[in-house]
């Protein structure tokens, strides 16, 4: 598990909705999709807002969206 930050406060996070399907692309980016818990078109998922989670969102823009941003 992952440490939570002093203060009790809840980090920033990063709401992503699943825009496009991950048929005939590379496997890692369905892996990609799943590890950011995303597997049909128009799901959401809010996220920690981490250095890897923007990675996985980057790796694989063209298949989501960010919605919003919240500090």
């Amino acid at each position: 598990m992952a440490a939570k930050k002093p203060g009790g406060k809840a980090g920033k996070t990063v709401t992503v909705v699943q825009i496009a399907s991950p048929n005939r692309r590379p496997v890692i980016q369905e892996q990609t999709l799943i590890g950011l818990g995303l597997n049909k078109i128009g799901r959401q998922r809010t996220l920690e807002d981490t250095p890897a989670v923007r990675g996985m969102i980057n790796r694989i823009s063209h298949l989501v969206r960010v919605v919003d941003e919240k500090a």
